[in-house]
């Protein structure tokens, strides 16, 4: 077991004050049979009502609604947690989905379809001409299809971090060959939708060795359902497969549906605000 400490720190600078409209805030980790949470504490200001709820796939979202203008919006999150998994292979695919291409039970395929829906429909032929590249479009052994979809995007695209808002659709990811861990992340899962995996978008953290030194960030990858073995991560990025590194904190159909903040204010058009974001990602001592 791994206790992990996650500090998130986000800041709004406005040049006057505005009046801020409800903010949607996804900073809490997913629990589950793998992940605790030991302690948690959110501040915000200003001054503001939260109220908190789980979404339709069971993420933990904070609603926030502000009492009135401000020249300041800060959002912070202080968390420890309890990370069990040391082996991310210790699972087994059910026989019938050993080798791809497969069919979903029938009692699943209701729960999956909305995973298998493409999420950019115009770069299908993109996507096809890359797996096509590959090989990839014959039978064999499904986790090794997927696992060498994550190595190829790792081993043969260029990581950039990029400032603008928005995941970068697939086909100009393959155009240009580079990306960000988001945009990885939706290559892959789109290429697994054009093969019929159900797959999703998944928002977290990384835990690294340099993180502890404060220079840590937000971080993306996605998830594959395979029968009997369940949601499995695959990060592009790295070409790894998720274990106890990576803090999952909200999953989506959609890879643009869920940043860590997201809201809207009132203001003149020349209020453009000046955003500021700290994380630091750190091992604690065992309990």
């Amino acid at each position: 077991m791994r206790r992990i400490e996650i500090s998130h720190v986000t800041e709004y600078l406005f040049p006057s004050r505005v009046s801020l409209l409800p903010h949607r805030l996804l900073l809490r980790p997913r629990e589950n049979h793998n992940v605790r949470i030991e302690s948690s504490v959110l501040e915000i200001s200003p001054a503001h009502t939260l109220q908190w709820k789980c979404d339709v796939l069971d993420n933990s979202v904070a609603l926030v609604s502000f009492h009135g203008p401000s020249d300041r919006l800060r959002v912070s999150s202080s968390l420890v947690i309890q990370h069990y998994e040391e082996n991310p292979f210790d699972f087994l695919v059910d026989d019938y989905a050993v080798i791809h291409p497969f069919e979903y039970a029938e009692e699943d395929r209701a729960e999956l379809a909305p995973f298998q829906q493409s999420v950019y429909p115009s770069d299908r032929d993109a996507v096809q001409g890359w797996l096509d590249g590959l090989g990839l479009e014959q039978p064999m052994e499904t986790f090794a299809l997927l696992a060498r979809m994550n190595r190829e995007i790792a081993g043969r695209f260029f990581y950039q971090m990029r400032e603008e808002p928005g995941v970068q659709p697939p086909a100009l990811t393959l155009a240009s060959e580079s990306g960000s861990c988001r945009d990885f992340a939706a290559l892959f899962m789109e290429a697994c939708r054009f093969l019929g995996l159900a797959s999703r978008f998944v928002s977290g953290y990384l835990f690294a060795p340099a993180t502890a030194a404060g220079n840590a960030s937000t971080h993306a990858w996605a998830e594959a359902y395979l029968p009997g073995a369940g949601w499995i991560g695959f990060d592009p990025t790295s070409g790894e497969v998720t274990g106890n590194r990576h803090i999952a904190v909200a999953v989506a159909r959609h890879p643009e549906a869920v940043p860590p903040v997201a809201g809207s204010y009132l203001g003149s058009p020349d209020q453009r605000p000046v955003m500021t974001v700290a994380v630091r990602v750190s091992a604690l001592a065992g309990l």
